[in-house]
């Protein structure tokens, strides 16, 4: 009973600390368009290398919630449920998906890099899809009709590289942390 009580505040910890490091990431931000470049991206790709699966959603979406309550934690240091229901929310919304595909993935075939890489690379496509699907819907009622590609040059072309380019540094930093903390997943 005491071992599983430990578990359970070690799990509670793990998470809530997650989100305070997605909180943290989102913050730091370049902006080069309506959606800024953020290190959020990075802090979601370690958090389901390091976490997994289930701990990992459980921290995005205590990040998503604190910020529907009006916690500054998004990009901007914004927060409301505006923030989420806005043209860019989706993508927020994504991170979920990132996390739960990645996660199965990494918890199915193990930690190891190229394992890693291809599962946060296939949420990521997932995500970038559901944040564009959700844009356009947002956009097009809103401002009107806009086109597919004019989309994925605004919100997704200009953040392959950039989002590349953290996976990696997430990877290699979940690598890192597994070697020293134990975190079951």
């Amino acid at each position: 009973m005491q071992k599983s009580r430990i578990s359970n505040i070690a799990d509670i910890v793990f998470i809530a600390l997650a989100a305070a490091v997605i909180a943290i990431c989102s913050w730091i931000s370049i902006p080069i368009g309506e959606i800024p470049v953020t290190l959020q991206t990075f802090a979601v790709f370690a958090a389901v290398g390091i976490l997994g699966t289930k701990k990992s959603i459980a921290a995005v979406l205590v990040w998503i919630f604190l910020g529907a309550v009006g916690v500054p934690v998004f990009s901007g240091f914004r927060g409301g449920i505006g923030a989420i229901l806005g043209a860019t929310g989706g993508y927020m919304v994504g991170f979920i998906f990132l996390a739960l595909i990645g996660g199965l993935i990494i918890d199915k075939f193990g930690k190891k890099i190229h394992v890693m890489c291809l599962g946060l690379i296939l949420g990521l496509i997932v995500c970038y899809a559901f944040g564009t699907a959700w844009y356009m819907l947002v956009y097009m009622k809103n401002t009107g009709t806009v086109g597919l590609l004019s989309v994925l040059g605004m919100c997704v072309f200009p953040y392959i590289i950039p989002d590349l380019i953290k996976l990696a540094l997430a990877v290699t930093v979940a690598e890192a942390v597994s070697k020293t903390v134990s975190v079951k997943i």
